[in-house]
């Protein structure tokens, strides 16, 4: 006999199995009562680690950022209704930035579907074109051709969110009450799981040999922006870079700035010295060869934007095209670290002997120049850099923190990961995303933060309870930002876009149990930040005298403008 309520944590228990034996290793569930079986099957899985999280929105950035930090996918599972909706800003930057997360969103049965039902709105193809792939499941169905099935379809989905393109994929799963077993739940029996693997794209030989051809000997740039290409990537291209002679122009998310790989040919800086006039005249390269994607850095874009005649390579193996510039001369559907190792492998003669130190003497300058009448932001960028251990994480907002990070970061030996959303650059979920990376890693997060950023995820903060992690958030009065475009020349500025918020984020910390520090001064912030990453959940808010910033911003530039 069938006991009521176990059809359906069967039919939940082998879905879970199935996806953490395709390589799943933690879910983030939002309590609800239609998602019930689908919670206790991931709380009594004893190879999945689970977390619960009460706020949908602030549940599915957390699992993004648990993502990001685990390299692998995260299960989010919540109740029927508006709750799923909850997730979407999340599965946004998860699809733009390519994050594998797998969605499970209970359901009301077909029965209960559009006839005025409790909690039932329409959730198919809820996430629309944002998503790898979407599954409605039947109902609960224990019969042995059923499993079977549902055990491809556990594989199907763990294989979607990865490849060939990583990201987000919903499953949407009805269920019939009871939704509580009757009897004590017994283990599922399961079948063995379905695997997959997945090919690293490589260019055939003589392709190889012929795009060696086109770069050696010539004034080459390599631009790498965002992007995670695996542990060997940095290696690799800067080995290439060495052999021929060439700058790479690393974006701060771009994995190259920071580690034990060789250094020699990566530039910071580029922010700054692309703004010469002369720019164009004294760094034109013959080639550009692009991993990755749009760097942050305006200037840059805008000095890739001046190259029209000359070939720009883009290389992508996941199957996007990553060009909103339009001057891909070619797409190198590729591996980026296969390429970097075949290229290096055969390409020869180097550029040639003056290329590389015009662009030294370059960062070299703008280095000198970045130390005069420097934003507190400078100082804040560079006391995070040098007190994050060895391993730690950098997570940057957007807007100004990432600019700020791109601009003064500099590089170094220490292995540290800098993470940032910027598959749709929103500011919603960066306190949740950082939660996330705290959960997902064994050394101290540090997150940089505007304070309208810091504002539109509060609820986030409950997430950060018990996890090493500090918050550092620059508070420049509302969007700062504005101030560098030309909507702050209107009358209604400060209404409807500089949106100062004039709150006391004192009251938040306490309310969520984190420790609380404000400063004004640059000498303060080291010892707060010391002492904030000894452990535990903190907040240090960092008040930044927005004229003085946007001025000292700006004679930086102007210093730099000139030949």
């Amino acid at each position: 006999m069938i006991v009521p309520g176990s059809e359906n944590f069967t039919w939940a228990s082998h879905l879970i199995h199935g996806l953490t034996a395709g390589g799943v290793t933690h879910a983030v569930i939002s309590p609800g009562s239609r998602s019930t079986p689908l919670a206790l099957a991931c709380l009594q899985h004893s190879d999945l680690k689970t977390w619960v999280q009460v706020d949908e929105r602030s549940a599915a950035f957390f699992a993004l950022g648990l993502a990001k930090a685990c390299r692998q996918p995260v299960i989010l599972v919540c109740t029927s209704g508006s709750a799923p909706a909850n997730w979407y800003p999340a599965v946004i930057e998860a699809d733009m930035g390519a994050i594998p997360l797998i969605l499970l969103s209970a359901d009301r049965p077909a029965e209960l579907r559009n006839c005025g039902a409790n909690q039932s709105i329409d959730q198919m193809h809820l996430f629309g074109s944002h998503v790898r792939a979407f599954h409605e499941l039947p109902a609960a169905d224990v019969r042995p051709e059923m499993l079977k099935y549902l055990r491809t379809l556990s594989a199907q989905v763990a294989d979607q969110c990865r490849w060939p393109l990583p990201g987000p994929v919903h499953v949407n799963i009805p269920l019939r009450e009871p939704l509580v077993p009757a009897a004590p739940l017994v283990p599922a029996k399961i079948s063995p799981p379905v695997m997959s693997s997945h090919p690293l794209l490589s260019l055939p030989a003589e392709d190889t040999a012929n795009l060696a051809r086109e770069l050696a000997g010539r004034k080459g740039l390599i631009v790498c922006g965002g992007g995670d290409h695996g542990p060997d990537f940095p290696a690799a291209v800067t080995a290439l870079a060495s052999k021929l002679a060439c700058p790479v122009l690393a974006d701060p998310l771009s994995g190259l700035r920071f580690g034990c790989h060789e250094r020699t040919s990566v530039f910071c800086r580029y922010d700054a010295f692309l703004r010469r006039s002369n720019a164009l005249e004294n760094l034109r390269p013959d080639w550009v060869l692009r991993f990755g994607s749009m760097p942050v850095s305006r200037t840059l874009q805008q000095f890739l934007s001046a190259l029209p005649e000359i070939p720009q390579l883009v290389v992508d193996a996941n199957g996007r095209w990553p060009d909103p510039l339009h001057q891909a001369t070619r797409l190198l559907r590729t591996d980026p670290t296969i390429l970097c190792s075949q290229l290096a492998a055969v390409v020869d003669p180097a550029a040639p002997t003056s290329w590389l130190p015009t662009f030294h003497a370059e960062e070299q300058r703008a280095g000198s120049l970045a130390q005069r009448d420097a934003p507190l932001e400078a100082a804040i960028v560079h006391t995070i850099v040098d007190l994050l251990p060895d391993g730690g994480i950098l997570f940057s907002g957007n807007s100004m923190a990432i600019r700020d990070l791109d601009a003064y970061s500099g590089s170094g030996n220490k292995s540290l990961r800098i993470i940032g959303n910027r598959g749709a650059s929103g500011i919603d979920g960066n306190v949740s995303t950082t939660a996330g990376l705290a959960a997902g890693s064994k050394q101290p997060v540090v997150a940089l933060l505007g304070d309208l950023a810091f504002y539109h995820d509060m609820n986030g903060l409950l997430a950060a309870r018990g996890l090493d992690v500090v918050f550092v958030v620059l508070n420049n009065g509302g969007g700062g930002i504005f101030e560098y475009l030309p909507q702050s020349q209107l009358e209604e500025f400060e209404r409807a876009w500089l949106t100062p918020l004039e709150l006391d984020f004192s009251h938040a910390t306490k309310m969520y149990g984190l420790s609380y520090q404000k400063i004004s001064l640059g000498v303060d912030f080291p010892a707060a930040l010391e002492s904030s990453l000894a452990g535990g959940a903190h907040l240090i808010e960092v008040m930044i005298e927005r004229e003085i910033s946007v001025a000292r911003h700006q004679a930086y530039w102007t210093a730099m403008a000139k030949d």
